[in-house]
């Protein structure tokens, strides 16, 4: 049966109901932007194509702008780019190719607009396809570009698969997020993305040689040490260092993504970002947040067709409703953020 907003049941009562519908819709208000000099960034990824990343990216990004922020929505893929269709943006002659190509350094520059007041956006159109990834130091200068963007928030849409590019765009994020669909496939795509992107981060977080050896050979899900999961690597790391072995458990505690389910029909669908959260902190050690959920919609394939946002083309689908939600809560992340970086350094005095 379809799951729609006229209940609570399957484990997610914090999502809006058809009589609890959000006072703070889409289009209710502008909020007035806190900017701090800083983009925020969030990257959209899932590690399988096809399970909505780019629709999720560009319905966030639009949310995100009819809130009053002021969004660039970034297209990285550069052998599968198709960002720049959804947000209804004839195809561009300048892109982020022309970046990873060299033949513009200012990234501001390749910045075009959108039909969407308040969102522009970096296309990665005609790319190319021999060479089509950033080396380590071009994917260094563009993570640090995308951060000096004249934005509010900097939305990155990110390509298939776990290539370190990917993992990079991914992890430098202030929130990353991971798109899965209820099928298996996608699930164990997202398990697959998510170990990759947890060890990516350990690797770059440890300071021992010997230490980031390991966790190289943990990589390797046949290594013969035995290493399947980072709890495994953990018990290995901590007996060759204590030291590391406490920075390797304060990483698994801050590695925190979030999981988006996209295309729910049931009460079923709905639990499984629940189920993803369980089995990553059972397994691997750390816990992603369940951030919410899209409902499968009719409404969506048909905005897709006339390359629009779902959230501009019909603002009251229920799929449209939470996909404004989960805006929302990435606004409210932001604000918490600001509040408590405002309130003055910890006991740590950091």
């Amino acid at each position: 049966m379809a799951y729609t907003r006229s209940g609570t049941k399957g484990g997610c009562p914090t999502e809006p109901t058809t009589t609890q519908r959000p006072a703070d819709a889409a289009g209710a208000g502008r909020v007035s932007p806190a900017r701090d000099g800083s983009a925020q960034i969030v990257s959209v990824g899932g590690g399988k194509g096809g399970v909505g990343k780019t629709f999720v990216a560009a319905n966030l990004a639009a949310a995100l702008a009819r809130q009053g922020m002021r969004v660039v929505a970034v297209d990285v893929d550069l052998e599968g780019a198709n960002l720049h269709t959804c947000l209804g943006v004839p195809l561009p002659n300048k892109s982020l190719a022309d970046f990873v190509a060299q033949r513009e350094d200012d990234l501001a520059k390749l910045l075009i607009d959108t039909p969407i007041d308040g969102l522009e956006i970096i296309a990665a159109t005609q790319a190319n396809l021999a060479g089509a990834q950033p080396s380590q130091l071009r994917r260094v200068r563009l993570i640090r570009s995308l951060r000096r963007l004249d934005a509010d928030y900097v939305i990155v849409d990110l390509g298939a698969g776990t290539h370190l590019s990917v993992l990079d765009y991914f992890l430098v994020a202030n929130e990353g997020l991971v798109v899965v669909r209820p099928e298996p496939t996608s699930v164990e795509n997202a398990y697959t993305f998510l170990r990759a992107a947890f060890y990516r981060r350990l690797r770059l977080a440890m300071v021992g040689h010997g230490v980031r050896q390991l966790v190289t050979q943990a990589m390797d899900q046949r290594n013969e040490r035995g290493i399947r999961t980072p709890l495994d690597l953990l018990h290995e790391i901590e007996a060759l260092d204590p030291v590391e072995g406490a920075r390797f458990t304060d990483t698994m505690r801050e590695f925190r993504p979030k999981i988006v389910v996209n295309e729910v029909r049931t009460a079923e669908d709905v639990k499984l970002g629940f189920g993803v959260g369980s089995v990553c902190k059972k397994y691997f050690g750390f816990e992603p947040e369940y951030l919410g959920y899209v409902n499968h919609d009719e409404a969506a394939r048909r905005s897709v067709a006339e390359k629009r946002p779902l959230v501009e083309f019909s603002e009251s689908a229920d799929a449209s409703v939470y996909l404004q939600r989960i805006a929302r809560k990435l606004l409210g992340m932001r604000d918490r953020v600001s509040r408590e970086a405002a309130s003055g350094p910890g006991i740590d005095g950091g």
